[in-house]
């Protein structure tokens, strides 16, 4: 393994399971992954919110109740056979990141669970930040990560 390793919030791992403007390059983080080239890694937090985005998804129509479930055994087992292989590191939360978090709140104006991807990307020290939100991408480079933007938000 090269030991590159890199962070994906939440917006770039929907990248890997729905089809949106950057998910070449997130399914190709994947494969590279699975080629033990890179670590993926992100937030303990992430896993519930990819879960609460496609479960918004089939409340509102734009996923059908067997694609949400195909969507969701496959991200978890995903979650457990990348971890599994040593390719993916789930960051727990936990009370020092929370309260690190709260600096980027007031500093860049962020969600706490955004400020959370930015202080979990740099505990764990990753090379590249992956994200689709544009607000976060310019908050993670302004806090020092080589923030990638996907396609934007």
């Amino acid at each position: 393994m090269t030991g590159r390793s890199i962070y994906l919030d939440t917006s770039a791992i929907l990248k890997r399971y729905l089809d949106e403007d950057g998910s070449d390059a997130v399914k190709e983080l994947f494969r590279d992954a699975y080629r033990g080239e890179v670590k993926l890694a992100f937030s303990f937090w992430n896993i519930g919110e990819v879960i609460g985005t496609l479960d918004k998804k089939l409340r509102w129509g734009q996923l059908s109740k067997d694609e949400f479930d195909f969507l969701k055994k496959g991200f978890l087992a995903e979650v457990k056979r990348f971890t599994r292989l040593g390719v993916l590191e789930v960051v727990p939360v936990h009370s020092l990141l929370l309260a690190d978090a709260w600096e980027l709140i007031e500093r860049h104006h962020l969600y706490q669970a955004d400020a959370l991807q930015i202080v979990s990307a740099k505990y764990i020290g990753v090379e590249s930040f992956y994200t689709g939100d544009k607000r976060l991408h310019d908050a993670a480079r302004k806090e020092g990560l080589n923030s990638i933007l996907l396609g934007g938000d």
